[in-house]
């Protein structure tokens, strides 16, 4: 009989470990890029990016090859598209806008099997050959409700009670767009929102992300946050950049 791939990521955070996310990966080659890396988990964007169901699986099989969770974010909490992407392969997944505690636990409900959850029946490749298998997937994938709202800030007390979600992820973008500041992720009262319900989720003892950079990632780890999320882009750029400008110099 085959073995059911366990999740390190969800291992690793599980033994107190901190697990960074590679987002954005929207392809098998690079998924595979970021594993030979080192990183813990990448995340298919299938909210904002173009991200196809035909391509989850080539990207979990990739993610595979170097125990890495291969997370697709859906774009909507709906436990039909939280079955569809876990049969295509996917060890964890992310959903957005997560504002109440019954939310929450609906998207609980989706990433597992009965009497636990209500995920459909099926399994997709992950399935073939494993016993037990609906025990295993249920111990073994990663979920992530995403908090991108104000009126979430104000519900975490109750949200972060919900069993069966593994990261409470504060998002920065959409929560300052819910505070009437758009595009200003930096504003004072959107970092004191984002401190405090980072403080309420680690109070409650529950595991905290948030997305980081080169220059917040040691602030956030300090707080307690154990999941990081980080986009590639800013490294492509600043590695393009600094390259473009050795070349201009030196051929000046």
């Amino acid at each position: 009989m085959a073995e059911y791939r366990i999740n390190k990521a969800l291992e690793k955070l599980r033994s107190g470990g901190v697990v960074t996310i590679v987002n954005g990966v929207n392809d098998g080659d690079t998924a595979e890029v970021f594993g030979n890396l080192g990183f813990e988990a990448i995340l298919a964007e299938g909210e904002h990016g173009p991200i196809s169901w035909h391509a989850i699986g080539d990207i979990s099989r990739a993610c595979d090859l170097w125990d890495v969770c291969s997370i697709v974010r859906v774009h909507r909490n709906d436990p039909s598209l939280v079955t569809r992407a876990l049969d295509r392969g996917a060890s964890g997944i992310m959903v957005p806008h997560v504002d109440t505690r019954e939310q929450a636990e609906l998207f609980a409900k989706s990433v597992r099997f009965g009497p636990q959850g209500v995920r459909g029946q099926f399994g997709g490749r992950r399935s073939l050959g494993v016993s037990d298998f609906h025990r295993k997937a249920n111990e073994n994938i990663l979920a992530v409700p995403l908090i991108e709202d104000i009126v979430a800030v104000r519900n975490i007390k109750e949200i972060v009670k919900v069993d069966g979600i593994d990261v409470f992820y504060v998002a920065p973008g959409d929560l300052a767009q819910s505070m009437g500041h758009t595009g200003d992720m930096g504003h004072p009262d959107v970092q004191q929102s984002i401190d405090d319900a980072i403080g309420e989720i680690i109070a409650a003892g529950r595991i905290a992300g948030t997305l980081v950079n080169d220059d917040s990632v040691e602030r956030y780890l300090k707080a307690g946050v154990r999941c990081l999320g980080i986009s590639p882009a800013p490294w492509l750029a600043a590695g393009a950049l600094a390259f473009r400008d050795r070349v201009a110099a030196a051929s000046a």
